[in-house]
């Protein structure tokens, strides 16, 4: 932990330095002068829009008269089996398409999923950041934006709108300006729309349940009755492998993967104020009563109810998919469809390999909050954050990438790829998909790191949609899947935008307060049962002292400027 930290502080360093030597005001660095990166004249005179294609270079088709060359990130996940993230089938598809349409050469850069905050801190201060990339972690490019490593794209937006027609239909005002400044206007990202808002489920083993005759539990303590139950019958139900059972397995992301256990103890009548003082952490640590939460798991793991190992694995270890694909492990949380997914080596398919058809996971509600409600915590329609670094020297041929990637018929190819090949179109209209090998198998579900406007199916009508997510899972009972779907958001509340501006508190905080935080949750679930307040006070007390406490002051303080008295919006 100490040397990533060390790593993300040594990168912000580097970043100013490079800043400082390279601008002398405040304000974002400039696109160098070029053909493509003139924002575009003002389309109010008589042959103007010829006038405005010409100073950038384009012909009336939007192709560009010269070629240009950009480079985009792609998330490396690892996978195994799975083919080079920046060269395969689907990146021919991409380059062959905007080389046909807008004669622009795409070139990818992986960027390793599991450390994509830390790695694209590194990339911003080296000046190698790609031309158009991405990153969950909005902190990372307001503290680049504020050294004017980042630019501004509401100029942009603002003269070329009608260049981007694609984007701006599927996006829409509501993704494309989600982060705009109130005050300055500034836009340095856009905000890929979340389709489904889908996050979490609870999953434990069906087969387990009817083995020993237990209803699916409805409650925390029902559910923990189940893991003992789990762990006293170890023998009927792993026989000769009863020592390796685990009643309920995490990972180092205690945050994300305890997030329907903790978001139960959230009080029901939480302020849309306090969630958003609160929420700067994506985990909802700051939330009252998620101590409480986190104490549960402290105490089933005292009682050698959770994987013993859980805290020693890091991001993209697949170390715990095996142990589920073996059959050891009776229950988890994680995304809402996890065992279901990459096909043939999904979790699902390996436990039915090994253990028999009827071993399964099924997503279950066991966790109702003090008003007696299975509340879910979810996204806004946001995902992943668009954004050209400084050096980009091609905003127009990025933004018709993004635009290009943005197209209906460009994200379905994607998501589902080739009729007969990895899907097959059934009677009703909706696409199912079929598992892929070779090259052409897909690295992310739907192929997501490709479709960066995009976070779920969307086949452009909602009930073809959702037949197609039911079908899109080989081997997979659809009654599985659409328990999990409908499950996952069930009595759910919707996150908000509220935007008040920058929080200059959290400038190069991002990536510190989340080891921070991991390494809070790991430590707190481990300690002894006695010492579980002196780790979890002392690890808050050291996170709000260390940045935490200064962001809150400062979005509370944002919100009454903006809100005054009010507690909830409209």
């Amino acid at each position: 932990m100490g040397f990533r930290k060390s790593m993300s502080i040594l990168a912000i360093i580097i970043a100013f330095a490079l800043v400082i030597s390279g601008c002398t005001n405040d304000k974002p660095a400039s696109p160098a002068p070029t053909d493509s990166t003139t924002p575009a004249v003002s389309n109010n005179s008589e042959g103007s829009g010829d006038a405005k294609l010409e100073a950038l270079g384009l012909d009336s088709n939007l192709r560009f008269k010269e070629t240009r060359k950009i480079t985009v990130e792609i998330y490396d996940r690892g996978n195994d089996g799975g083919t080079p993230p920046e060269d395969n089938f689907y990146t021919q598809y991409i380059k062959d398409g905007m080389l046909r349409d807008h004669n622009v050469e795409v070139t990818f850069v992986p960027v390793p999923r599991w450390t994509e905050g830390e790695v694209i801190n590194n990339l911003l201060a080296a000046n190698q950041a790609p031309d158009v990339s991405i990153t969950y972690s909005y902190p990372t490019i307001q503290t680049y934006a504020n050294m004017g490593g980042v630019l501004d794209l509401a100029p942009y937006l603002e003269d070329s709108k009608d260049l981007f027609p694609d984007m701006w239909e599927y996006l829409t005002d509501t993704n494309i300006y989600w982060d705009q400044d109130p005050n300055t206007g500034t836009l340095w990202a856009l905000e890929a729309k979340l389709n489904i808002l889908n996050r979490i489920n609870t999953f434990v083993r069906e087969d387990w349940l009817k083995q020993l005759n237990i209803p699916a539990p409805t409650t925390l303590q029902e559910f923990e009755d189940m893991l003992v139950a789990f762990k006293d019958n170890a023998s009927t139900l792993l026989g000769a492998d009863a020592d390796k059972m685990i009643p309920f397995s995490t990972s180092f992301d205690v945050g994300w993967r305890a997030d329907h256990l903790t978001g139960s103890f959230v009080p029901d009548d939480i302020t849309d104020k306090d969630v958003f003082i609160n929420g700067f952490d994506d985990r909802r640590f700051l939330f009252p009563n998620y101590k409480e939460g986190i104490r549960v798991l402290n105490k089933w793991y005292n009682e050698g109810l959770i994987w013993k190992d859980f805290s020693l694995y890091p991001a993209g270890d697949t170390t715990e998919d095996n142990l589920m694909k073996m059959g050891y492990v009776g229950a988890f949380m994680h995304n809402w469809d996890y065992p279901y997914r990459n096909g043939d080596d999904s979790i699902h398919a390996s436990l039915q390999r090994l253990v028999g058809p009827d071993a399964a996971y099924i997503a279950i509600e066991s966790f109702p909050n003090d008003a007696g409600v299975y509340k879910k915590f979810l996204s806004g329609p946001v995902d992943r954050k668009i954004f050209f670094p400084a050096t980009n020297k091609e905003p127009i041929a990025s933004l018709l990438y993004v635009n290009w990637i943005s197209k209906l018929e460009n994200r379905v190819f994607l998501q589902f790829g080739e009729e007969g090949v990895t899907h097959e179109k059934l009677e009703d209209g909706s696409l199912k998909t079929i598992a892929a090998t070779g090259e052409k198998i897909m690295n992310s579900p739907a192929n997501i790191d490709y479709t960066i406007t995009s976070n779920g199916l969307d086949l452009g009508d909602p009930e073809l949609t959702v037949k197609s997510i039911a079908n899109g899972y080989a081997g997979v009972d659809s009654r599985l899947i659409e328990v999990a779907h409908k499950i996952t958001t069930n009595q759910g509340r919707i996150g908000q935008n509220v935007n008040v501006g920058e929080i200059k508190a959290e400038d190069g905080q991002g990536q510190a307060l989340k080891e921070k935080r991991d390494t809070i949750l790991n430590k707190a679930v481990v300690a002894p049962v006695d010492k579980f307040d002196e780790v979890f006070d002392s690890g808050m007390k050291d996170y709000l002292n260390s940045g935490g406490q200064a962001i809150i002051d400062e979005r509370k303080a944002k919100w009454e400027a903006q809100f005054g008295d009010k507690t909830m919006l409209d």
